[in-house]
C-alpha cells in the first residue's frame, strides 16, 4: 500500500494516476473527503500533515509514502509529523526543490530543507526529489492570457527549464516502486531551458492565438504583480529571475536516464494544459 499525499494537486494527482496504471494499492490523504476528485480505485481517507495525530488511519499497513508538504504553514508540525510517519512505514519520497542544501535555512528553500534534514534523522529509508521550476507555475498567469492574450512579468529573457508535472511523477513512481533511487536525491528538470519570451509563444501556439510578452519592471512588479507578499520572499523571486537572464535555470536529463523517456518540453505541457489558457 502506498500513501499519496498532496493527492489533489498537480503532481500528486499524477502519481496516483501512474500507480494506478501500474495496478497498485493507492490510498490519498485528504482534507476534505467530500470535495477530493480522484480516480476510482483510489482509498482516499480524512487527514491533516499539520496534526499529526489525525494520521493513525492513513498509516495503517503502508509501505511507502509520497510526501508533498504544505510548505511553510505546517512546518510547526513537522517534527512530531515525521515522527509519526516514520514510525509506521519503511520509505519516504518527499517532493522538495532544487537549490536545497544544508545551509539553507530561510524560505521555502529553508522549509524544504528542514523536511529532508528530519527525515533523514528519522532512520526511514528515503529519496529526496529535486525539481527545478515546475511548469505549472505559468497557470498564474492564465487570466492575463484570457481577458488580453498578454503575460506582463518580469525578466522575459530569464531562461528556465521548466518540469510537467508528469515527470516528475514519473520519477517518484519509480522511487516508490523499485529500489534503485533510496537515498538519492535526484535534481529534475525539463529538457531545455528557454526564455519567458518563449514560453508565452508556446503558450500562445497551444491555444491558437498570439500571447505577447510584456515585460514590467521589478519595482512595478511589486505593486501589480507581488502587492501583498511577504517583502523578503518579493525580493527572493525578482533576484531569482534577474538572474537566470545571464545564468540559465540548470537542465539535467535526469529524467530520460531514470525512466528511459526524454522529459516532456515546455510546448508538450502548454498544449496538454491549453484549455486552462482559454478563455
Amino acid at each position: 500500500m502506498i500513501l499519496v499525499t498532496g493527492a489533489t494537486g498537480r503532481v500528486g494527482g499524477s502519481v496516483v494516476s501512474q500507480l494506478l496504471d501500474k495496478g497498485l494499492s493507492v490510498r490519498a490523504l485528504v482534507r476534505d473527503p467530500q470535495r477530493a476528485l480522484l480516480p476510482d480505485g483510489v482509498h482516499v481517507v480524512r487527514g491533516d500533515l499539520a496534526d499529526p495525530g489525525s494520521l493513525g488511519l492513513a498509516l495503517e499497513g503502508v509501505d511507502s509514502v509520497f510526501l508533498v508538504w504544505p510548505t511553510m504553514e505546517a512546518d510547526h508540525a513537522a517534527s512530531q509529523t515525521i515522527a509519526e510517519i516514520a514510525r509506521r512505514v519503511r520509505h519516504i519520497v518527499y517532493l522538495s526543490s532544487n537549490g536545497v542544501s544544508e545551509d539553507t535555512t530561510e524560505g521555502i528553500l529553508g522549509s524544504h530543507a528542514k523536511l529532508e534534514r528530519l527525515i533523514e534523522d528519522s532512520g526511514v529509508e528515503w529519496t529526496f526529489l529535486r525539481p527545478g521550476g515546475f511548469a505549472a507555475n505559468t497557470l498564474a498567469w492564465a487570466e492575463q492570457i484570457q481577458a488580453e492574450g498578454v503575460v506582463r512579468w518580469v525578466h522575459g529573457a530569464a531562461r528556465r527549464a521548466l518540469i510537467h508535472e508528469r515527470d516528475i511523477a514519473a520519477v517518484g513512481v519509480m522511487a516508490l516502486t523499485e529500489e534503485g533511487l533510496k537515498g538519492a536525491r535526484p535534481t529534475i528538470t525539463g529538457p531545455e531551458a528557454i526564455t519567458q519570451f518563449e514560453q508565452a509563444q508556446a503558450i500562445g501556439a497551444a491555444i491558437g492565438r498570439p500571447v505577447r510578452f510584456e515585460e514590467v519592471t521589478p519595482e512595478d512588479a511589486r505593486q501589480e504583480l507581488f502587492a501583498g507578499l511577504p517583502p523578503a520572499l518579493v525580493d527572493g523571486i525578482l533576484a531569482a529571475h534577474a538572474a537566470m537572464v545571464t545564468q540559465p535555470e540548470m537542465v539535467t536529463d535526469t529524467v530520460e536516464q531514470l525512466t528511459g523517456t526524454s522529459a516532456r518540453t515546455f510546448g508538450e505541457w502548454a498544449a496538454d494544459h491549453a484549455a486552462d489558457f482559454k478563455s
